[in-house]
């Protein structure tokens, strides 16, 4: 009797699957998506009240199929319903049709309302409307044109007073703060300093890391969520300025974040959890807790880890450890980077290559591989071992052959009702990594996967999606020539290894470092016949000249300053 009643008060959800569909022709229902992140606040709260509301439980339970999904957990969807935030509300009929798209909290009266307005007359609704019939370029880098419109948004989108692109949410896009970076004017230059410096204001005072964003179009306001995509972000892009500028409050920036990482996202075996939540008690505003200190936090609980390990989340805090290690010296970092990596090869290796997503899918989606491949080149030019060069070139085979769509590379194999959607910054990740994949072993394949993703990134209405800065980022790196640096001497010599890692802290983040050992053989995309000499020298290489060698790190980074002018 107790059971029943507590069924009847509740929802029955279930999980995602085509064969919903199936069972709302059978059952003459409709299918509910409540697209949730389970650090997510306001998601909380539309537990708290709206579906534990009697009337939402009633009608939901007579003629609706509840599907509830953790976006981290299901990619396809997250890239379809993004642009919803989070909680997404999305209502189907039982042919897969939309009829509803809700975006964030629904309170209780008003779902109610929604719900029997669909039983009523279950046409579709405003919310939803055919998809924009993308024309694409045949170019495989951006126009004359369209590159000069977006970067006069790259400039008109910039709060100059506060920094940061836009004005309503406050929070660091990091390809923007790349391509800033990347360019080398005062103007850029300007903008990420100013952005860099207003993020630090999100930094978590007792425990590193950083918040998601802040609201009010200032700093001050934050939401207290820390995601991954968040901490990689921001820690990959200090790592960068600290290489630049040598400013002890970028590199502080980073070492917060990786502390941050270190004592709440890392696992005992090396990988990467998925989040932390913003709430210690689901619904309630945090504002006061997170203002106490690390013993007074811990003393009323700590806010809920997501302890979901995921390749892509793995992947994008290696890549940013390996850009930490190269821009410091901190070679703890890059141990990080490898033992990430290391677990991830071994726990989400598919069978037919590439890897799933986490411990029960095994759909590969592309945001995974993508990450793994990424990360993969980055600890090849940190460390010259061509074991990292093999596997990324492994893994450009299997996105190539798995997702490749013309133009561009769809964020899942085609499959069930609904066939994946186009993510615009999976494609800027792929357009960037084969194009600097190319660019170390010469292969017209890369280069050719990088063309393809281009197109798709060179369409107006996809480049012209704010923010902008990725697919300028992309355009200018497809433009031009990395600066390349290569060491020639044994692996085991001691003045090699200095070298090599002044090489890495060279400041640019578009560069190609390689280690030439004699004893492995040639270089795969040797352009240069590069000399063996009595002792370890690097050589500095730009679009067409090549400079003296250099024996010592001073020496190097003297070559370099002489290039910048």
């Amino acid at each position: 009797m107790f059971v029943s009643l507590l069924l009847a008060l509740s929802i029955h959800w279930t999980g995602w699957n085509d064969g919903v569909f199936a069972q709302a022709k059978r059952e003459h229902k409709f299918v509910l998506l409540d697209l949730q992140a389970v650090w997510c606040h306001w998601c909380h709260v539309m537990d708290e009240q709206t579906y534990a509301d009697p009337n939402v439980i009633a009608l939901m339970n007579a003629r609706y199929i509840a599907v509830k999904v953790d976006q981290d957990s299901r990619p396809d969807l997250a890239n379809r319903y993004e642009d919803y935030g989070w909680p997404a509300t999305i209502v189907f009929n039982a042919d897969g049709s939309e009829i509803v798209k809700r975006r964030g909290f629904i309170p209780p009266v008003e779902m109610a309302s929604m719900l029997k307005a669909i039983i009523d007359d279950p046409s579709p609704g405003p919310s939803v409307f055919p998809e924009p019939k993308i024309q694409f370029s045949n170019e495989s880098l951006l126009s004359d044109a369209l590159r000069k419109q977006l970067e006069q948004l790259h400039r008109d989108k910039y709060d100059t007073k506060y920094g940061g692109w836009g004005f309503t949410h406050k929070y660091l896009d990091a390809y923007s703060v790349e391509y800033a970076l990347a360019r080398d004017d005062a103007e850029n230059r300007r903008m990420a300093r100013q952005t860099l410096d207003g993020e630090r204001n999100l930094l978590d005072p007792a425990w590193g890391g950083v918040y998601q964003y802040s609201t009010g179009g200032v700093w001050s306001e934050p939401h207290y969520e820390k995601i991954m995509q968040m901490q990689a972000g921001n820690l990959r892009v200090a790592a960068q300025a600290y290489a630049l500028w040598g400013d002890p409050k970028d590199l502080a920036t980073a070492q917060s974040i990786r502390r941050y990482l270190d004592r709440f996202l890392r696992s005992t075996d090396g990988a990467f959890y998925t989040s932390q939540d913003a709430d210690l008690v689901d619904g309630e505003h945090s504002a006061g807790y997170f203002a106490l200190s690390d013993a007074a936090r811990r003393a009323k609980g700590i806010p809920r880890i997501d302890e979901h390990i995921y390749a892509r989340e793995s992947g994008w805090a290696a890549e940013a450890l390996t850009q930490l290690a190269m821009a410091s010296g901190d070679r703890s970092a890059l141990d990080e980077a490898r033992a990430a990596i290391k677990w991830i090869y071994a726990h989400r290796r598919l069978p037919s290559g590439g890897f799933s997503h986490g411990a029960q899918s095994t759909t590969p989606f592309l945001g995974d591989n993508i990450a793994v491949a990424r990360a993969d080149l980055a600890l090849y030019a940190a460390t010259g071992q061509r074991l990292w060069l093999a596997r990324a070139q492994e893994l450009a085979a299997f996105i190539e052959k798995t997702f490749r769509a013309n133009p561009g590379y769809l964020t899942a194999r085609p499959a069930g009702m609904m066939p994946p959607k186009y993510q615009r910054d999976e494609n800027i990740e792929v357009a960037r990594f084969t194009n600097l994949l190319h660019h170390y072993d010469g292969d017209p394949k890369h280069l050719a996967m990088a063309r393809n993703a281009m197109r798709y990134l060179s369409a107006e209405l996809v480049a012209k999606d704010w923010p902008v800065g990725g697919v300028l980022l992309a355009d200018y790196e497809m433009r031009n020539e990395p600066l390349h640096v290569t060491v020639v001497g044994a692996k085991r010599d001691a003045a090699a290894q200095a070298l090599f890692q002044a090489a890495g802290r060279i400041p640019r983040s578009f560069k190609q470092v390689e280690w030439f050992d004699p004893a492995e053989g040639p270089l795969p995309n040797a352009k240069v016949a590069y000399p063996v000499l009595k002792k370890p020298a690097a050589f500095l290489c730009s679009a067409n000249r090549c400079s003296r060698p250099a024996f010592t790190a001073a020496e190097l980074q003297t070559l370099v300053a002489r290039l910048e002018r």
